[in-house]
């Protein structure tokens, strides 16, 4: 593509400006660089640790299984997720994320360049690297626009919150642990026993 970003910009500041995706697809960059609210977030250049990939594997492998024959797709990182507001413009677009791993159930979302529009479910794997962004950055983005269900796995301690949309507002659950047989609300018979799964990854 043509176009690079400065090399000036390290983090996001807001005196560079808004960005949009139509700037996001001119950017040749070495890292995984996100929007929010027009801000652009960098991820760290070295690969996750391999235990974040082990779970997403694994994970991924038993929801495309679990999908299989139904409508609903599992699409993982790197997989452009863009939330559009006022217009599906790409200079309208002010928010491109890349979930480590989206389920998208209307086929109508999905386009050559990812989706566009809320996934049905997104599944964040932190590392100690992006823990606040997860939390605090994405948890907004997310509910704000409409993502029936959003889980977030800690890899290091083998646990699993998730948050449930209702009425516009995340409820979250406990906090699920091994020994734990979670179930999700929005692919309806998907189950994950969590001492099976992290045993499997270990």
């Amino acid at each position: 593509m043509e176009g690079k970003k400065p090399d000036l910009v390290k983090e996001p500041d807001l005196e560079y400006g808004i960005y949009s995706y139509a700037d996001y697809l001119t950017w040749q960059m070495d890292e995984v660089v996100e929007l929010i609210k027009g801000k652009m977030f960098k991820k760290a250049a070295a690969a996750p640790r391999r235990i974040h990939q082990k779970v997403s594997v694994e994970l991924t492998l038993r929801l495309a299984g679990f999908l299989k024959g139904k409508k609903c797709e599992v699409y993982t990182a790197p997989f452009d997720v863009r939330f559009p507001t006022s217009s599906k413009a790409d200079q309208k677009i002010f928010n491109v994320v890349q979930p480590d791993i989206s389920v998208i159930c209307d086929p109508e979302k999905l386009d050559d360049r990812g989706c566009i529009g809320a996934p049905d479910l997104i599944v964040e794997i932190l590392s100690p690297g992006n823990s606040k962004t997860e939390l605090k950055h994405k948890f907004e983005l997310y509910e704000s626009n409409g993502v029936r269900e959003y889980w977030i796995i800690h890899a290091e301690t083998q646990d699993l919150l998730i948050y449930s949309l209702s009425n516009g507002k995340y409820e979250p659950s406990h906090l699920f642990t091994s020994g734990d047989v979670v179930e999700s609300k929005v692919i309806d018979g998907f189950k994950l026993d969590l001492e099976d799964f992290f045993g499997d990854i270990e």
